[in-house]
């Protein structure tokens, strides 16, 4: 599919309160063959979203100890996430220490896949990805690892203002430019 056919399918699933707000772009190597154009998202006339760009104002992590030191990053920790430390570890331990024990492995855990997604994201190509996006159902696109889903997925109309509404904790999970379209969603609401 040509990009200019892409771009107007993308942009008439684009909620009506973005609508003009966010925009797809790209841009292309016409001389350079060996060099693929690269794709991003605007908001407002602002580059927002393009993985080789350092000055984004979205926060991209390097390391796991970064996503682990983050303060902003909640994490909440179930009864069975407790009760898993406390089966393994076979012993008596503290209360508090149970739940200390307990956030480090989630926080490890939900580490890994930030990373993980954001490789994934940094290696994509947009139009394979927004073409996926086109094909499958909103509901695998919101509930999909892949950043790129899950914004795409956050800023179409089909997307109702109840659902934007109760999927604040699963958001909190995700990457900061997930979180990033869904509070800019949620403030057309």
């Amino acid at each position: 599919m040509s990009w200019s056919k892409l771009k107007q399918n993308l942009e008439s699933f684009i909620s009506p309160a973005l609508n003009g707000r966010v925009e797809f772009r790209a841009t292309s190597y016409r001389y350079l063959p060996d060099k693929s154009g690269s794709c991003y998202l605007t908001v407002d006339k602002k580059n927002v979203l393009n993985m080789s760009d350092a000055a984004s104002s979205i926060r991209w992590y390097k390391t796991e100890q970064e996503i682990k030191s983050d303060p902003e990053l909640y994490i909440p920790i179930s009864v069975e996430d407790i009760e898993a430390v406390r089966k393994d570890a076979k012993g008596t331990i503290p209360e508090d220490r149970l739940k200390v024990i307990a956030r480090s492995r989630k926080i490890s855990e939900l580490a890994k896949e930030l990373l993980a997604a954001q490789t994934a994201l940094s290696k994509s190509n947009f139009t394979v990805t927004a073409t996926t996006f086109l094909s499958t159902s909103i509901e695998e696109s919101l509930e999909s690892n892949d950043i790129l889903l899950n914004i795409l997925a956050l800023v179409d109309k089909r997307v109702g203002k109840k659902r934007i509404l109760n999927m604040s904790d699963k958001v909190k999970l995700k990457h900061p430019a997930v979180q990033y379209f869904y509070e800019l969603r949620r403030s057309t609401l």
